[in-house]
């Protein structure tokens, strides 16, 4: 469901809502309502804009990370999928290797001088040298799905749509751990791109304009900033309004630069890439 158009997608949540009650956001909670777990309600993350950058809008985006002053991007759909290196400033790719076309691409991270990067559905993730983005090897993992990837500087972390978060040796690629999700509610599903930031997992969640800050030991979401109204500071178009895949569409993509404390987001095929402040 995750690759179909953002309105049919919207359509087709509109019939099984019902079955949806734990993902809504903090902001859809009433006073009546009673928490499902004792996990603590998470704090609310103000932010604020503070500059935006060209982005190449027909790139749907599906992985972002800033290493060394590299930014890396991931991009998706049959046929079209690349992994590349993107000047910040004007938005330029500089670099580009192309995926197999039978590979949708997915979340990427950069870890000890390699790129790691997810395939949706095919079960296989690609292994690439991070400075010439030349293929090393391929791996398998048994998700259904591949969405969203970090690492915490020791393991891989992916994401597979649902409320877990799988942590994988970056050489054998077994399962060290898992986490679940959740809040005061019950599990949070919908985890896609992922970034790690001092010590938490920040979070995009599929369908929403909202990023999760993510405890890794425990799953608990101790944070939520609500970017909904940065579409409308930036002429992004509005989530649900694309009439299709060539239009701005879900956020999607959070990269961290360590060394200048800066986080920047963007989304699938958004025309613009923008520094935000959160509780960095």
């Amino acid at each position: 469901m995750k690759k179909i158009s953002l309105y049919a997608a919207l359509m087709l949540a509109m019939t099984i809502s019902a079955c949806k009650d734990n993902d809504k956001p903090a902001e859809d909670t009433t006073a009546t309502e009673q928490p499902a777990t004792n996990v603590p309600a998470p704090a609310q993350i103000p932010f604020s804009l503070v500059t935006e950058y060209p982005h190449d809008a027909t790139a749907f985006t599906e992985g972002l990370q800033m290493v060394d002053g590299v930014l890396y991007e991931s991009t998706g759909q049959y046929g079209s999928s690349d992994v590349r290196k993107v000047a910040l400033a004007t938005g330029k790719v500089l670099q580009k290797q192309a995926m197999d076309a039978k590979y949708f691409g997915e979340g990427i991270t950069v870890l000890n001088g390699k790129l790691y990067q997810l395939t949706y559905k095919e079960k296989t993730g690609i292994v690439y040298d991070a400075k010439t983005l030349k293929q090393l090897q391929t791996f398998s993992y048994p998700n259904a799905e591949g969405w969203g990837m970090t690492n915490d500087g020791t393991n891989l972390i992916y994401s597979d749509g649902t409320d877990e978060l799988f942590f994988i040796d970056p050489i054998s690629f077994k399962e060290v751990k898992r986490i679940h999700v959740k809040d005061q509610y019950g599990t949070v599903t919908r985890i896609n791109e992922l970034e790690y930031i001092k010590g938490y997992i920040y979070a995009n969640q599929w369908q929403a304009d909202l990023i999760y800050k993510i405890d890794p030991a425990t799953g608990n979401v101790v944070g939520i900033a609500d970017l909904r109204n940065l579409r409308q500071q930036t002429d992004i178009l509005a989530l649900g309004q694309a009439t299709d895949e060539t239009q701005p569409e879900v956020m999607n993509g959070i990269a961290y630069d360590a060394a200048t404390n800066k986080i920047y987001i963007t989304g699938k095929n958004w025309p613009k890439l923008f520094e935000v402040k959160l509780d960095n």
